[in-house]
């Protein structure tokens, strides 16, 4: 990635004052700001909201993204800086990383930059902390357990994702070795969140692990973690109208412009014969803005813009407990899951049934739109379209993890031949 440091000169803290459903962002913009007083207990708050607002901007960024390469949304448009990301050009995909978008006509993707950005701006927090006392910095404790929480998961969705590395201008490391440091971030936010009874990041935690841990192959790590999530539960990133740049866009690429069409593994999906409700999409009965896509507009994100994206719940623990279980336990916790949309049991299947193959489609359903089929995929090596082209004329890659963008490998001497 781009080393970020902090210099002598001035930072600015770009911050939209917003109300929020937990008030997590309800900090005063302080303007500028000079490098030296970032050591400022005071300032704590400042750079709190500045890492969660660029961790919101990661986690939408990359369920957006992955939700093109893995066919949940066509390109509907007539932009090539966003059809990239369905056909999955590799030249073109290494040319963008990403960035928060500034503006609703935004049709550019990626998640590299932001997810890369908050890791580092939460770690940063999280070690300044360290050195502070609780009396300097008041919930100092919450925001140790908070930082270590999101940061978690920027490894996490970096290592879903990517097909190799880098962290702090750093050499190249392995999935494996980042989903390690995304399981000792959320072991500590879990060990600090117990000790001050936040109950909801603590549970953020719990699901993060276990999601990690299903990524590692620790199958009991990940079931213990995910049978501890209480029903009810859900942590979710934050948007809102008062700044475009705190926009959903899902709601942005789909319902106030024909920029993305949910796609056709997704549409008039049923449950014994009934629609599901878990997978909500509208026929417009028209073509997008590039002539040719049909317009089906996911109902999902489709009141404002100050949608919610989930981040973390009950229903997806439940998933991945059913994934590291087998047998009735797993079905149990799929009707569970099914249970909260009203959605009729599923019967114990037949002797020799892949009962890892249905809990496979009830993630695909259950977690439309939240950044988990992308991964799953790779997970589970379900397979890309790799030969043909598009209804657009557009050839298909070969490529399934995102390789290191141009701006790392170009700016990182590990990777200077």
């Amino acid at each position: 990635m781009m080393k970020i440091t902090f210099r002598r000169a001035t930072l600015v803290l770009s911050l939209a004052a917003t109300a929020s459903c937990n008030s997590l962002l309800a900090v005063d913009n302080p303007g500028r700001v000079t490098a030296d007083a970032l050591s400022d207990p005071a300032l704590a708050p400042i750079l709190e909201a500045a890492a969660l607002q660029s961790a919101q901007c990661a986690f939408m960024q990359f369920a957006a993204t992955t939700g093109m390469l893995s066919g949940e949304y066509l390109s509907s448009n007539g932009f090539v800086d966003n059809h990239i990301w369905e056909w999955r050009g590799i030249v073109e995909i290494k040319q963008a990383p990403g960035g928060c978008p500034g503006s609703r006509a935004t049709t550019s993707m990626g998640f590299y930059t932001p997810a890369q950005q908050a890791r580092f701006q939460l770690e940063d927090l999280n070690t300044r902390l360290k050195t502070f006392t609780d009396a300097q910095v008041p919930n100092r404790q919450r925001i140790l357990a908070e930082t270590d929480a999101y940061a978690g998961y920027m490894y996490v969705l970096l290592a879903e994702a990517m097909c190799e590395l880098a962290f702090n201008g750093g050499p190249s490391v392995t999935s494996a070795a980042a989903f390690a440091i995304a399981e000792k971030r959320f072991s500590d936010a879990i060990v600090t969140a117990t000790a001050i009874n936040d109950a909801s990041l603590l549970n953020m935690a719990r699901v993060g692990r276990a999601r990690t841990r299903l990524n590692l192959g620790n199958l009991a790590g990940a079931a213990a973690d995910a049978a501890l999530v209480p029903s009810g539960y859900t942590r979710i990133a934050e948007f809102s109208e008062v700044d475009v740049r705190r926009e959903n866009r899902f709601y942005n690429l789909t319902v106030r412009a024909n920029y993305l069409s949910v796609g056709p593994d997704y549409r008039g999906l049923t449950v014994n014969g009934v629609a599901d409700p878990r997978v909500r999409v509208t026929n417009l009965n028209r073509v997008g803005l590039d002539n040719v896509t049909p317009m089906w507009q996911q109902q999902k994100f489709s009141v404002s813009g100050a949608a919610p994206l989930t981040i973390a719940s009950y229903a997806e623990a439940q998933l991945i407990l059913a994934e590291a279980s087998t047998g009735q336990t797993a079905i149990d916790a799929i009707n569970r899951v099914r249970a909260l949309s009203s959605i009729a049991p599923m019967a114990m299947p037949a002797a020799g049934t892949d009962i890892n193959a249905l809990v496979i489609e009830e993630r695909r359903r259950q977690l439309f739109s939240e950044g988990q089929r992308f991964g799953d995929m790779l997970r589970k090596k379900i397979a890309f379209p790799s030969s043909g082209v598009n209804r657009k004329g557009q050839s298909y890659s070969t490529m399934t993890c995102i390789p290191l963008p141009d701006v790392e490998t170009r700016n990182n001497v590990n990777f200077k031949s």
